[in-house]
């Protein structure tokens, strides 16, 4: 990307630099090992609250709603400070950003499983969630100042890895604490692994000074401007479906409020001397693209994400302890052996055929699953989860690197905020949208199919007769024989509408996958540098 010119553009932020030959050995193993231990931490650490957050709930003695909010003030504070880090990073340095947050992060983790007040609850998980929202940018930082250039692809890997295998595996992990532990180690875990991430960083990066220049230029309203109106709109998105989006006077409110303090930035960013992410360091076709795969990449994946796991809890009515084996066997295990391929492809030809196969693996994924009944159990998505697994390991650090790759070094801050607006507001906001589609989808289900459940029909007389009979027999009255037999019956009628409902959701799936395969057929190659396949 090339740098803004004019009178008005903003002063390039330093290059990344190559890391120095002289460096000691063993201390870019060191730096990638807090590579994969930021990025995993984020990823379990996220994918286990929210599946474990029905149990949570018990464990706390909160309301559906009280538990419903702490999801969101867990998350929003990460959205609120991750657009900020790569600017935190390069200005203190990766040490002094990561060290002394992952220490904190300990402490708060082992706390919070002895707090039962609703305050200081809610406080302690928006300190969780605002210090978790520093792992994710800084080690990618990690990975471009401390790692030789034939292992950045692999070190991305690790990042996009970490990405589709918490979320497969988090399932599972959950259910192990449940059955053989117990829900406190959803916090404790964290206990052990977060000092090792600040330790490994402080042996493995470079005593760094402090760039006063940076700190001088520092655009903090701008931050905060960026970071506060994308955490109140996913505080909106988070909530809205609950609270029946602008229905609901709070959620308009935060939307309105998001919204214009967005426009606010950009506003601030065309007005201060030194802005600190131009929209114009991504004012470029194959960058805005990038961006595009990802938010395409976001619906598409849900398939397995979401849809699954949640059919199977939903639907099925199967524990986490139950969910996580098909999932573990059909997604985890093989990405272990995906990524390495992904890497290699990417190493020898155009990202954009990585995109490719990607993309068609989630659209023959979201196909398979219209064709779900209320029959499936876990093993039965197995073939479909082999599927998905290819489309999770080949498409996300595709798209990473292409973006990386169509980035310009000088504007590394800029760019970096912007992609993890991306992240964590494009997930988001996906998510929100599958689950209001569900929900309305049911809805819809559920009417067209009461429509022909009619008194005056004898096949609904002889279901209604056969669902009676078994409480009858058991020696209720013929009142309440009847009220369970047509209870029963609606509960019937209502499954069959969350299938139907779910099938649509694979639909969509398929429509986000068909879209990506789009959008790859309109990307330009990416200009030549440390990222380019070997054979370019």
């Amino acid at each position: 990307m090339n740098a803004a010119t004019g009178p008005a553009a903003p002063p390039a932020a330093p290059a990344l630099p190559a890391p120095p030959q002289s460096r000691p050995y063993g201390r870019p193993a060191l730096a990638a090992a807090a590579v994969l231990l930021g990025s995993f931490l984020v990823g379990f650490d996220t994918r286990l609250f929210s599946i474990g957050l029905p149990d949570l709930r018990g464990a706390f003695g909160l309301s559906f709603d009280q538990g419903a909010w702490l999801s969101t003030i867990a998350t929003a504070p990460q959205i609120f400070i991750a657009p900020a880090v790569a600017w935190l990073a390069a200005t203190f340095g990766v040490g002094r950003v990561l060290f002394w947050p992952s220490l904190a992060y300990a402490v708060v983790s082992a706390i919070i499983p002895e707090v039962r007040n609703w305050e200081t609850l809610a406080f302690l998980h928006g300190l969780r969630g605002f210090m978790l929202g520093i792992f994710i940018p800084a080690t990618i930082m990690i990975i471009f100042r401390n790692l030789p250039l034939k292992w950045w692809v692999p070190a991305l890997a690790v990042y996009a890895f970490r990405l589709a295998f918490s979320q497969s595996a988090g399932v599972a992990i959950v259910g192990f604490y449940e059955t053989h532990l117990s829900w406190e180690w959803v916090y404790w875990q964290d206990v052990f692994l977060a000092p090792l991430i600040g330790i490994l960083v402080r042996l493995g990066s470079p005593v760094e000074k402090v760039d006063i220049g940076l700190l001088q230029r520092a655009d903090w309203g701008g931050m905060a401007l960026l970071g506060s109106s994308w955490a109140l709109i996913y505080v909106a998105l988070d909530q809205g479906n609950r609270l029946d989006w602008l229905q609901s006077g709070l959620i308009l409110s935060l939307l309105v409020a998001g919204v214009a303090m967005h426009v606010l930035f950009f506003v601030n960013e065309t007005l201060v001397r030194t802005p600190w992410a131009s929209h114009r360091v991504i004012a470029k076709r194959n960058v805005l693209l990038g961006f595009l795969i990802i938010l395409c990449f976001n619906l598409a994946s849900m398939s397995n994400s979401l849809l699954v796991p949640n059919f199977l809890s939903n639907v099925v009515g199967l524990r986490p302890e139950e969910i996580g084996g098909p999932i573990v066997v059909g997604v985890a295990l093989p990405l272990l052996v995906i990524m390495p391929v992904a890497v290699i492809m990417i190493r020898l030809f155009d990202v954009r055929l990585s995109l490719l196969i990607g993309f068609l693996a989630f659209a023959i994924a979201g196909h398979m699953g219209t064709y779900i009944t209320h029959e499936w159990a876990g093993w039965t998505f197995l073939p479909m989860l082999l599927i998905q697994s290819v489309g999770q390991g080949f498409t996300f650090l595709a798209a990473v690197v292409y973006l990386l790759a169509n980035s310009d070094p000088k504007q590394a801050t800029a760019v970096g905020a912007y992609v993890q607006v991306l992240r964590l507001g494009g997930a988001e906001t996906g998510v929100s949208i599958m689950m209001t589609f569900l929900r309305h989808r049911e809805q819809l289900h559920s009417y067209l199919l009461g429509l022909h459940v009619s008194s005056a029909s004898q096949k609904v007389t002889d279901a209604l007769h056969g669902f009676t009979a078994p409480f009858t027999d058991a020696g209720a009255s013929a009142q309440q024989a009847s009220a369970r037999g047509v209870a029963s019956l609606a509960a019937l009628v209502a499954r069959e509408a969350n299938v139907l409902s779910y099938i649509d959701g694979f639909q969509l799936c398929y429509w986000g996958a068909l879209a990506g395969l789009i959008v790859v057929a309109l990307l330009g190659r990416a200009p030549r540098g440390p990222l380019s396949p070997r054979y370019y």
